[in-house]
This record gives structure tokens, sequence and C-alpha cells, in this order.
């Protein structure tokens, strides 16, 4: 895919601030610190669109980014981090709701899971919530470069196992592993060409 043009376009912090031209959205979701920002980053070709943080838990509102004026990119907040309050975790968790039941225009979550990690309960559970509400799913495993091929082979076998599903990427920002695969599941989805 080649990426002409990538800007942001707002962040919202309820359904009133989402976009309503009607391009397909395709929505980035997982834990906190799983990459997601890195990840969007490096699809686009750019460092500094979607901000990075060592501090996991900053994304705290829906960000969207037009892609070539053709369809969105969605980066959802992380989930599971322990430093926020109890209610600032419950009005996200209402949040990611709002945005991800009702939304016609959405066609595909990308939930990423840290390569080196088994799905923790939240992953399960998200990619559960996501199939109980007949949303099309794409499993991308983040930070592949940091184990090698033996392990990244045996890490791809235990993932897919846990939740239940051979729809797995592992990707890598730094290298630009999976960068092909991932935006021609992502063209598919959307029906839109490269």
């Amino acid at each position: 895919m080649k990426v002409t043009e990538a800007k942001f376009i707002c962040g919202a912090v309820d359904p009133r601030g989402f976009p309503k031209d009607g391009l397909p959205e395709i929505a980035f979701i997982g834990r906190s610190n799983v990459g997601k920002s890195s990840l969007i980053n490096s699809l686009l070709g750019t460092k500094k669109l979607a901000r990075t943080s060592n501090t996991p838990g900053r994304t705290q509102q829906i960000n969207f980014f037009k892609v070539n004026g053709q369809f969105y990119f969605v980066d959802l907040p992380g989930y599971g981090y322990a430093r926020i309050s109890k209610a600032q975790r419950q009005e996200l968790q209402r949040l990611l709701e709002k945005y991800l039941a009702p939304r016609d225009t959405f066609m595909l979550s990308i939930l990423l899971v840290d390569s080196r990690h088994l799905p923790t309960e939240l992953d399960l559970q998200m990619k559960s919530w996501l199939e109980q509400h007949a949303r099309p799913v794409l499993v991308v495993l983040t930070k592949s470069d940091k184990l090698s091929n033996n392990e990244l082979r045996n890490q791809l076998i235990e993932i897919r196992a846990a939740l239940g599903t051979d729809q797995v990427i592992p990707y890598s920002a730094v290298t630009g592993k999976g960068k092909e695969a991932l935006w021609n599941s992502i063209l598919t989805q959307i029906g839109v060409g490269n």
C-alpha cells in the first residue's frame, strides 16, 4: 500500500466527536504498552503521527487518522493499565463500547498482542466481546523482532491455540516484517485496492 497522505483528524472522548463522513474504519486495540502507536506509524511510513510514549495508558481518547482520503485508522485507548483509577478505567471501557458496538463504518478490529507473551485474560475477553458483537478480528503480534525465528514459531503456535484462531500476523515496527501481509488483510476487508 502506498500511503500518500495520512493525517490526524480528531481525538474524541464521546460519540459526538466521531467522524460522520461514512468512510471505512480500521480500529487498533490492545493492552497499554503493546506497541499500538509504533505499529500505526510503521504502517503509515511516519514516526510522529500517532504519539508514542514510554508511559503506558497515555491514550485516553479515540484518535482518528485519515489515510489517503479513503479510510480511517482508529487508535483506541489501551486497556489493562493499573495506574489509572477505577473510575477512569470504567470511563475508558464505556468509551470503547460506545465506539465498538454500534458503528456501521467499523470494518475491522486489529487486536494487538505482544508476541513475547501469551494473551492475557483481558486480551481473551476483548476478542470474545468483538466476536459476540459480530466484529471481524485480526490478531497482530507486535514486537516480533525481539524473538528468534524459533521462539516466534513456538509463540505463534501457542498464541493461535490460546485465541482459537489462525488469523495471526507477526509484526515488527522496527524491521517492517509483516507489513505487507497486514496491509493486504486491511485492504481486502475494506475493499480498497493497492
